[in-house]
Order: structure tokens, then C-alpha cells, then sequence
């Protein structure tokens, strides 16, 4: 016979869990990446966020610390700029004082264009900022990575494998790029013990829809979703926590988890 262990579950496991740890979330001035780093905030992670705009990011930072000691570091770059990437990834190692989970958030969709108006400065500032940007910061996040067997969670989206509505061509395919750059690099660093996995989110609503969707078509969506709402931010947080922790998910890599009311199954 064989004897069957069993684990403990301590009610207050997530705060354990990322207690003291040293985490950066890219894109994380406002919308999922917002609500991510905060979790982690409010859980007793040191957490650096990013922005474009250093006195933005720096106010959200205070924000995010306020009533918890504090411990949260903004910082400030264009991601579609591979130098800048490295430097907020660099400065977030050093004020963090190394680096456990990294969470490749930042990008947008830079508009809807249509396949016949697309140039080649749109193209490459798309692919620099929504796919390019999360292999910088990985490598440049590899070496303080290593030292902490840490995890990397990348943002998807649910149009990454829908290909998305007409005019977002680019931000799909690049969409689509980080669930398989989280599957290749799952594989090519699991003998450091480092994970690599993926969220796509559905139909989220922030402002990025505000931005590029109508009210009328995101309630048409919403009719459209078994749960009948959009979601929401904190709907995606749970995820990004699962991932990064290595009590939930230490033997779970090379995975994307949807995160979108059933508007799109496996």
C-alpha cells in the first residue's frame, strides 16, 4: 500500500504565499494591469508598476501603496522603445532588490486599421509594443529570474485566437504571439525552474474598449456571453495570482487560461 499525503491549506495562503515577494507589472497604469499589481500590493508583494508617463505612474503608485506601508515603485517607459523596456526592467530589478514574477502586460491596440491602410511605421511600432516588448523585458528580467526560480505570466487575449473584429489584424496576431511565446519559453527555462504561462482575457471592460468599441457593439457582445455581462478587471485577477503563486500552480507551465464568461471555449 502506498500513503497518500496531505496538504496543508492555511486560510491566509495567498498573503503567505507573496509575502515579501518582488514582482513587476508592465502596463500596469491602469485596466487588468492595474487591478493585478494592486492584488499583489494588498497581499505584502513589492511591487513596481509601469507607465508611459513617470508623474501618472508615480500617483498610481502612491495610490496603490496607501494604507499598506507603501512598497510599490513606479516607473516610467515606452515599451514600444526596446531600450526603455530594458531600463524599467532593469531599474525594477534594482529597486526591488531582485525580481520573482514578472507579468508582460503592456500594450494596446494603437487604433483599427484596415489590412490596405497599414504602413510600415504602424506595423513595426505594433509589433515593437505588443509582441517584441515581452521578449526585451524577459530576457532582460532572465538573469534575476534564474536567481529566484521565479514566474512569467503573459497577456493574451481572446483575439488572439478569434483573430479579433475587422481592423485589428496586428494586435491579434501579436496577441496570438504571446500564448506561444509563453509555451516555447515554458519549455526552454524549465531547468531553471522558472514557469511561463498566459492569460487571455475576453471582453474586458476598460477603458481600452471605450477606446475601440462602440457602446452599442460591447452590448451586443455582452448578450452574446453565457455569463451575460462583460468582464471586469478584478474578474481577471484571480488568474494572474493562480500562475505566479507556486503553491496553486508550481507544476503548471506552457498554459493559457481564458478568462472571458464562456465567449470563447477550448
Amino acid at each position: 500500500m502506498t500513503t497518500t499525503e496531505t496538504t496543508s491549506w492555511p486560510a491566509d495562503l495567498l498573503a503567505q504565499e507573496f509575502r515579501g515577494k518582488r514582482v513587476l507589472v508592465t502596463g500596469s497604469r491602469r485596466g487588468i494591469g492595474a487591478a493585478v499589481a494592486a492584488a499583489f500590493a494588498q497581499l505584502g508583494a513589492r511591487v513596481a508598476i509601469h507607465g508611459r508617463d513617470q508623474a501618472a505612474v508615480e500617483a498610481v503608485a502612491a495610490g496603490m501603496g496607501a494604507g499598506i506601508g507603501g512598497g510599490v515603485v513606479g516607473l516610467a517607459g515606452d515599451f514600444a522603445d526596446k531600450g526603455q523596456t530594458r531600463a524599467v526592467v532593469e531599474q525594477a530589478v534594482d529597486r526591488l532588490g531582485g525580481l520573482d514574477v514578472l507579468v508582460n502586460n503592456a500594450g494596446t491596440m494603437l487604433g483599427r486599421v484596415a489590412l490596405a491602410d497599414i504602413d510600415d511605421g504602424f506595423l513595426q511600432r505594433q509589433f515593437d509594443l505588443n509582441a517584441a516588448s515581452a521578449v526585451v523585458a524577459s530576457r532582460a528580467a532572465l538573469p534575476a529570474l534564474i536567481a529566484s526560480a521565479g514566474a512569467i505570466v503573459n497577456t493574451g487575449s481572446i483575439s488572439g485566437r478569434t483573430g479579433g473584429s475587422a481592423g485589428s489584424s496586428l494586435y491579434s496576431a501579436a496577441k496570438a504571439f504571446q500564448a506561444s511565446l509563453a509555451r516555447s519559453l515554458a519549455t526552454e527555462l524549465a531547468p531553471h525552474g522558472i514557469r511561463v504561462n498566459a492569460v487571455s482575457p475576453g471582453t474586458i471592460d476598460t477603458d481600452f474598449h471605450q477606446r475601440y468599441s462602440t457602446a452599442d457593439k460591447l452590448a451586443q457582445t455582452a448578450a452574446r456571453i453565457p455569463l451575460k455581462r462583460l468582464g471586469t478587471a478584478e474578474d481577471c485577477v484571480g488568474a494572474y495570482l493562480f500562475l505566479a503563486s507556486n503553491r496553486l500552480a508550481g507544476y503548471i507551465t506552457g498554459q493559457t487560461i481564458e478568462v472571458n464568461g464562456g465567449q470563447f471555449y477550448n
